[in-house]
């Protein structure tokens, strides 16, 4: 294996760390660029992310700054790679040109100029199906990404651990699991952090990920909401216990707030993320058949060895703990 400087961008997301830990282990010098405050409501600091990266080296800048890239960032040396896990933090239109497109052409630009010849990108699945600011915002991107004549991997991972576990505590207090419709409209081949930050490091030295699109799921077979409540009460002991959303609910919510937030934009940015969730709750996280039309689970490929339920196990007895941002719906 071969051993590369790498410069690495949202490193303090909970994908971020897991990625820079598998960097680290596989023998790369890796430089994590981190803003003065960091992580889910910039509750790090610099000296905290020192701590929180052993083996790597933290550098403080503004990743939205091209001069602070270059200055702060890159410092005029030699780097072979570029990791980016950032993403914007809750997907509204201008967050997301901000973050998703902005500021990821600053930092391809930047790493051009350091000799950077790879970057592995982690984007979403969900931009197969493109009706979202921040979809198009990651698209914009993958494309320049394409076009600019650097190895690229771009990663689409199906579905996060942390985003199906929202419901974990009102189940222990015996409230029931909520679904949209009858809790079988989407399925997901969910993948733990440290399992995508393994698969991320990988696309480095792997030449079969290079110049690749990649969608990656979690072992075992696509999981629906229903299948996810049902383990959950099964590990629980438990009868499984439902209550079923109308999608219609949605549309309601965001109508009003679509029609609101043209007098008070505070509640222009909630109708996006109603849309957002609107998004999750009817479309599935899995490969797209456009032939088909339809979403398939078999070409899903998965990667990895801990499954959802080995989540649910750690968050039951306390081992394991959920950082879900500005993303959570329930």
């Amino acid at each position: 294996m071969t051993a590369r400087r790498v410069f690495v961008i949202g490193a303090t997301g909970t994908i971020g760390q897991a990625t820079v830990r598998a960097l680290v282990r596989q023998g790369h010098h890796v430089v994590c660029f981190v803003r003065p405050t960091s992580g889910v409501g910039g509750k790090l600091g610099a000296e905290d992310c020192a701590r929180l990266f052993p083996g790597a080296e933290v550098r403080v800048g503004n990743v939205t700054d091209p001069q602070s890239l270059a200055r702060e960032g890159f410092c005029g040396e030699h780097f072979d790679g570029l990791v980016s896990c950032m993403a914007s933090r809750t997907g509204a239109p201008q967050d997301a040109m901000a973050i998703d497109y902005q500021a990821h052409v600053h930092a391809l630009q930047a790493a051009r100029q350091a000799g950077v010849t790879h970057m592995v990108l982690l984007s979403a699945i969900c931009v197969q199906k493109p009706r979202l600011a921040f979809q198009h915002a990651k698209l914009a991107f993958e494309r320049e990404l394409m076009a600019s004549g650097l190895t690229y991997s771009i990663v689409r991972p199906t579905a996060y651990f942390k985003s199906l576990s929202g419901q974990v505590e009102r189940v222990k207090k015996g409230k029931a699991f909520l679904v949209f419709g009858d809790g079988t409209l989407t399925a997901c081949k969910p993948i733990s952090d440290d399992d995508l930050g393994d698969f991320m490091a990988g696309c480095l030295n792997d030449q079969s990920r290079h110049n690749r699109v990649l969608p990656v799921g979690g072992p075992g077979p696509a999981i629906t909401p229903r299948q996810q409540g049902e383990l959950l009460f099964a590990l629980l002991g438990q009868p499984p216990r439902f209550k079923q959303v109308p999608v219609a609910l949605l549309d309601t919510i965001i109508t009003v707030l679509g029609w609101l937030g043209r007098v008070v934009p505070a509640l222009a940015a909630k109708a996006e993320l109603a849309r957002i969730g609107r998004y999750y709750a009817t479309e599935s996280m899995l490969v797209w058949d456009a032939d088909q039309g339809r979403y398939d689970a078999a070409a899903t490929p998965s990667h990895g060895t801990r499954t959802l339920a080995d989540h649910y196990r750690d968050l039951l007895s306390g081992t394991a703990h959920n950082e879900r941002g500005d993303h959570a719906v329930f």
